[in-house]
């Protein structure tokens, strides 16, 4: 299957945290970085999600918010992930961030280009990756 979303994570869900009508599923991601999402209890329940399972996490890259430097304050984003920028792509109005982790894994996000210029982002440069859990959409590998 082929889709738009930019950020396609590939991990073994390490947690699930069932409560009344969401659930909590936390992926760990090959280099261990770690990916949090809430659901609803009906798609646990329809996809057959079981701790130990292998997932794949989707998130549009609009989805995702920058920061500079590493996530040392305190946000509602349950998906706080720090590295380094490893490329710029700029377009006419936005451009594509992309943030390689420790563990390998690369999140993109897609800025406007003012946001790239005011937070002073450029290969090398220290950012984090912010990602709302209601924002990661899961689906199973087929």
């Amino acid at each position: 299957m082929k889709i738009s979303a930019r950020n396609v994570f590939r991990g073994k869900i390490s947690a699930l945290v069932n409560a009344a009508v969401n659930a909590e599923i936390e992926l760990i991601l090959a280099g261990g970085d770690k990916i949090v999402a809430i659901i609803t209890e009906e798609s646990v329940k329809s996809l057959g999600l079981a701790v130990g399972m292998e997932a794949l996490a989707y998130v549009k890259a609009p989805w995702v918010m920058l920061l500079a430097g590493p996530a040392n304050m305190k946000f509602s984003a349950r998906n706080q992930l720090t590295g380094k920028v490893s490329q710029v792509t700029k377009g006419a109005v936005n451009s594509e961030v992309a943030i390689t982790l420790a563990g390998g894994t690369i999140v993109y996000a897609v800025v406007t280009n003012e946001a790239v210029l005011e937070l002073g982002l450029k290969e090398g440069s220290e950012a984090s990756a912010l990602i709302k859990a209601s924002q990661v959409i899961l689906g199973l590998p087929a």
